[in-house]
């Protein structure tokens, strides 16, 4: 497996691209670590299959360029790269076996007959297959096509990296969790560099080390699931991440308070903002809290989920929603206040850190 450095890359898929608005791929400097488990998070239209296909050498970048382990690649095909890219939908060959499937790449790269055997039969346990080796692939779920394509990445002893490119859209639900379970165990024992596109947030936070969220080109954040949850730098990766999204209100920063509408709340650490900066409060539904002290709300509505509530409400006509436990009781008078450890205070759209004294403590 290989470190894979993107110095400074940019892409534009039209011919002499003169504004930053003409690329499709933003500027892009990121080093992907050898052995970690990566996902490409995002809309659609946002840049994470162009990333990655110019991490596989499907697409050379207008700008910048690719190393592995240090060595540039930038101008190399995907076979001189030694990538392994699963896509959306299975690519297999349906007359020959599951063996054979897994069998056709070493054998096109003459390796010897006992290592083939060797090297087969490990894949085939490794993707659960065993039992279906002398198969063909016709007749196989999609899922299990699926795994074919994965395996023909993992049997090869020479692989950089194994690329995915929204490897289980047309896998169904149960399926989807069986399979995201078996990658994440079989990078947790091989150490595979791995790479994983998706626009589904719950595929990314549960297969990722590292999550890169991008929108519009670029990459907003980079972080642990727990990092981009409990403070996304960007008001885009509050609202991407979480089911509801993260709160975000408009308020007024007086000295340690925050203004919302009419409405005073204190602030657990003093921020500072720029003059003249749009000026918001995230908070995620999990950290509002309502009870019958706070500022005053109205209650839209209420979704039963069944194990939790979401509750729609508004303060001074600003939208708020808040996740309960299913036995909670909504005042008549309902109120509402937020969590400190779970609010972050963003100026035209990115996180603002808590002003801090000369021994990094909060002022």
């Amino acid at each position: 497996m290989a470190r894979i450095d993107l110095n400074n890359i940019r892409h534009a898929y039209m011919p002499n691209p003169l504004s930053e608005d003409d690329f499709a791929l933003k500027r892009v400097h990121h080093t992907f670590d050898d052995g970690g488990a990566y996902a490409l998070l995002g809309p659609s239209g946002c840049g994470k299959t162009t990333l990655l296909n110019i991490i596989s050498g499907l697409l050379p970048p207008t700008e910048g360029e690719i190393l592995f382990d240090g060595r540039d690649v930038t101008d190399l095909s995907t076979e001189d790269r030694n990538i392994a890219q699963v896509f959306q939908f299975p690519v297999v060959y349906d007359t020959m076996t599951v063996y054979q499937n897994l069998a056709f790449p070493l054998r096109n790269r003459g390796v010897p007959a006992e290592e083939i055997e060797r090297r087969v039969r490990e894949t085939l346990v490794m993707i659960d297959l065993a039992g279906r080796a002398e198969q063909k692939a016709r007749g196989l779920t999609a899922d299990d096509k699926q795994k074919i394509a994965l395996g023909r990445g993992l049997v090869r002893s020479d692989v950089s990296a194994i690329l995915f490119d929204e490897p289980l859209t047309v896998i169904d639900p149960h399926m989807k969790w069986v399979l995201r379970s078996q990658l994440k165990e079989l990078h947790r024992r091989f150490a595979f560099t791995m790479v994983y596109v998706t626009h589904d947030q719950t595929e990314a936070l549960t297969f990722a080390d590292q999550v890169v969220v991008m929108n519009e080109g670029e990459i907003v954040q980079i972080g642990t699931p727990e990092e981009l949850f409990e403070r996304p730098n960007h008001t885009f990766v509050g609202y991407f991440i979480g089911s509801p999204g993260m709160n975000v209100l408009p308020v007024q920063i007086d000295g340690g308070d925050i203004h919302i509408g009419s409405h005073a709340v204190r602030l657990a650490e003093p921020v500072a903002t720029n003059s003249g900066a749009l000026t918001e409060l995230g908070v995620r539904p999990e950290y509002v809290r309502i009870g019958e002290k706070g500022m005053p709300a109205q209650i839209v509505r209420v979704e039963d989920t069944g194990r939790r509530k979401i509750v729609h409400a508004t303060i001074d006509g600003h939208p708020v929603a808040a996740i309960v436990s299913e036995d909670c009781v909504i005042p008549s008078d309902p109120r509402i206040s937020f969590d400190p450890a779970g609010t972050n205070i963003y100026a035209d759209s990115w996180r603002v850190d808590p002003v801090r004294d000369a021994r990094g403590g909060a002022i």
